[in-house]
């Protein structure tokens, strides 16, 4: 989409937009930086221009960790052993859980097992990457 271009974005959100506009200027706000504060609030707020369909959400390497937990669980299975479908807590000891359905603080408890180097600084994405 080219800089400016607002073709791709919904109706909903050039409305959003336009209100957003109108409020910044009434209190005196020049009609460019209006326009500008409008939109940079409307990419905040939703991402972008329209998203639509499913799975536009997840990251790829989100999305790499569940299907590798998911043949994970699998094999488990055809080899007999049982889900462990427990709390948060025995999922993540166990593994048989999608390290994107982990909290933070799970994923930095398995990476400190692990010895992930600079894990201390790594956002939940960051640790999902490395972990996998």
């Amino acid at each position: 989409m080219p800089r400016g271009d607002k073709s791709d974005y919904s109706e909903k959100q050039k409305r959003k937009a336009e209100h957003i506009e109108e409020s910044y200027e009434k209190r005196g706000v020049s009609t460019g930086e209006a326009e500008a504060r409008a939109w940079a609030t409307v990419n905040k707020q939703s991402g972008g221009g329209d998203k639509g369909g499913s799975g536009q959400r997840k990251s790829e390497t989100a999305k790499r960790a569940d299907r590798k937990d998911s043949a994970h669980r699998a094999a488990s299975a055809r080899q007999g052993k049982p889900a462990n479908r427990g709390s948060a807590q025995s999922r993540s000891r166990s593994g048989s859980t999608s390290l994107s359905d982990m909290t933070r603080d799970e994923l930095m408890k398995r990476a400190r097992e692990r010895d992930v180097r600079g894990r201390s600084s790594m956002r939940k994405a960051e640790l999902i990457r490395a972990l996998s």
